[in-house]
């Protein structure tokens, strides 16, 4: 008996929804490419510092980011500078031994890398001091003045950036 164009059609569509479904790759890969695309050209706008348990960096609502340079970090015993503990503020030779460490290391840091830009040489040399919250005033303003000494005088803090509160307006006053 002849089967019928209907009844072929049938068939041919039984054979060929019977079999399991492909996985289209195709579509998956462009997602996934657009993903790394994605992580790639985002992931360069953070800059993290690497901050100690130690110190409690003070909050600021400042825009501005420092570029990465070398970094001191004043914790409430020890001072580091690239990683290096140069000396210990609780010491028995106390702060100014420290501050001579401090002085010399500087000097070994400029001497690494001697050319400066024509920027550096209007501002000088740049440094980050990441100091915790509760510091001394005394004892950051003796380390901003090793640092200039030193021709490190575009000193930047490091903070926590917090977002600006908006103002809140007073509430209209009923007077009668």
């Amino acid at each position: 008996m002849k089967k019928s164009l209907r009844a072929k059609r049938m068939a041919r569509n039984h054979r060929k929804h019977g079999q399991h479904p492909k996985l289209n790759l195709v579509s998956l890969m462009d997602i996934f490419t657009i993903l790394v695309f994605f992580l790639m050209v985002n992931s360069g706008d953070v800059e993290v510092l690497s901050a100690d348990k130690s110190i409690t960096l003070p909050d600021s609502i400042a825009e501005t980011k420092p570029a990465m340079t070398i970094t001191i970090k004043v914790s409430d015993s020890n001072i580091i500078v690239q990683g290096n503990t140069i000396g210990s503020l609780e010491s028995p030779e106390g702060v100014a031994a420290t501050l001579a460490a401090l002085n010399k290391e500087l000097v070994y840091q400029a001497s690494r890398r001697s050319q400066l830009s024509e920027e550096e040489k209007l501002k000088g040399r740049s440094v980050i001091i990441m100091g915790d919250q509760s510091m001394p005033y005394d004892l950051l303003k003796q380390l901003m003045t090793t640092c200039s000494a030193n021709d490190y005088r575009d000193i930047s803090l490091a903070v926590n950036r917090v977002a600006e509160q908006p103002e809140v307006d007073a509430p209209p006053s009923l007077e009668s």
